[in-house]
């Protein structure tokens, strides 16, 4: 039977792929095996493939969508910045868009956070962060203040500072010889505790255990890195209540920097616009990405208060300087975007949604949880991850070489709706802006998908 001409496009488009593209975290072997998915145009919580297939974005694009695709307001923002000037440089010059943006985040950000430092993903406003708190120290005349504390399966980025923060054997054990020594504290994880506790008998030992180690190490500790809330790649692992404040605290008692990610968490993903202000946090550098442009240009920020940023100040001979910057920083398209980004948050009431939408989220995932192969449902806001097992009694996981998180995701697909998973754990993150039908449809395809692969799975 011969090929329509979309056909004949869609396998020409594949096969170029297959030739000429690396995906990350993927691999290569596998992709090549199944047909892709070839993303040709966006509308609303849609995305339309390249044969006209709309499917629904579960995961905002990778956490990033925030009010929709093509969304007018942010279209017309970038249309209106190129008819001004597409880029220039922040070195040794200003420019209008980040300005404004600098002082907006600054006036939305929790308090005390004054000074903005651009780059251009995750990644790098993490090594951003690390980078300025271990120069802080030194020009503070505390050069033995070098060490980092993150959380075991901790995920912060993938350029080599972010990865030497970050916990998770699976990504970066392989690199761990180009790698800094950190001090590592349990994760916060109640469905598995690493503590071998649990809730609510455990009385919070996973952060008196980061409480002990901040006392016993502030003499050579920098700064303490977390995810606020919810590690996300990890797993999605949600924090007991009350573990934020108290890794806080005892950095704020023994005069340690503390390094909030809101690279996944910020931008509402949580419920609120930072995660972090839910525990009443007030960080020292603040790191943001993802939702920052409402999922249109890469752009991320590290947030610091004045007394870190004005330990470099001085005279040039001072050498006091931050010596680190990218071509793009501060990208006028890009801030412009994330002004009107931010902007929509008000007039949209884009929290007041999310919270509004939440009972019928949480609904939707009580009935997920009582699917026989399901372990455990973690939300935090718009934030999901439902963790996928095979004997629910002994939390047994399902051999890796089964994929079924992944064959949930593909069930998924043929259904409609793009989910994607974190090994056998499946992650939901729709944009914010979904509407209860759309979310509907979201939680009816994911049981069914769930239910379909774990029948195949007990029937092999």
């Amino acid at each position: 039977m011969s090929q329509t001409p979309s056909e004949e496009r869609h396998q020409r488009l594949a096969a170029l792929d297959r030739a000429h593209v690396w995906h990350p975290f993927t691999q290569q072997q596998g992709w090549d095996q199944e047909d892709p998915l070839i993303v040709e145009r966006s509308e609303g919580s849609f995305l339309i493939d390249d044969q006209g297939k709309r499917y629904l974005d579960g995961i905002s694009s990778l956490w990033v969508t925030v009010h929709g695709h093509r969304k007018r307001a942010l279209d017309e923002a970038i249309r209106a910045q190129l008819d001004k000037v597409a880029h220039s440089t922040l070195l040794g010059l200003a420019s209008v868009p980040s300005i404004e943006l600098a002082a907006e985040l600054a006036k939305r950000a929790p308090p005390g956070l004054t000074k903005v430092f651009y780059s251009d993903s995750g990644s790098t406003s993490v090594e951003i962060a690390l980078k300025i708190a271990f120069q802080f120290w030194r020009q503070s005349q505390r050069p033995e203040k070098k060490r980092f504390l993150a959380l075991g399966e901790a995920y912060h980025g993938d350029t080599l500072g972010s990865v030497s923060v970050g916990g998770m054997e699976l990504f970066h054990e392989i690199f761990r010889p180009l790698l800094f020594d950190v001090l590592r504290t349990p994760e916060p994880h109640c469905y598995r505790c690493p503590l071998g506790k649990s809730r609510p008998s455990c009385a919070l030992a996973c952060a008196a255990e980061a409480e002990r180690l901040i006392a016993a190490h502030a003499h050579e500790l920098a700064a303490v890195v977390v995810e606020p809330l919810m590690q996300g790649a990890a797993g999605m692992y949600a924090q007991p209540n009350g573990y934020l404040a108290r890794l806080a605290a005892a950095c704020k008692a023994h005069d340690v920097l503390l390094i909030v990610d809101e690279v996944a968490t910020g931008f509402g993903r949580t419920g609120t616009l930072f995660a972090c202000t839910q525990e009443g946090v007030a960080p020292d550098l603040m790191c943001v990405a993802k939702g920052l442009t409402g999922g249109y240009l890469p752009l991320a920020a590290t947030l610091v208060t004045d007394r870190v940023s004005d330990a470099f100040r001085g005279s040039h001979e001072s050498l006091r300087t931050f010596f680190h910057g990218h071509t793009y920083t501060g990208n006028p398209l890009a801030c412009a975007v994330a002004l009107a980004n931010l902007a929509l948050f008000d007039s949209e009431r884009t929290l007041e949604h999310v919270k509004a939408m939440e009972p019928q989220l949480a609904q939707g995932l009580a009935r997920i949880a009582e699917l026989s192969h399901v372990g455990d449902v973690r939300r935090r806001g718009f934030m999901v991850g439902i963790e996928l097992v095979a004997d629910r009694a002994t939390k047994g996981a399902y051999p890796s070489a089964l994929r079924m998180g992944h064959q949930v995701t593909l069930a998924a697909r043929r259904r409609g709706v793009i989910v994607r998973p974190l090994g056998d754990v499946v992650v939901l993150m729709p944009p914010l802006s979904i509407s209860a039908q759309e979310l509907a449809l979201l939680l009816d395809v994911v049981q069914a998908s769930i239910e379909e692969v774990t029948a195949v799975s007990r029937a092999a």
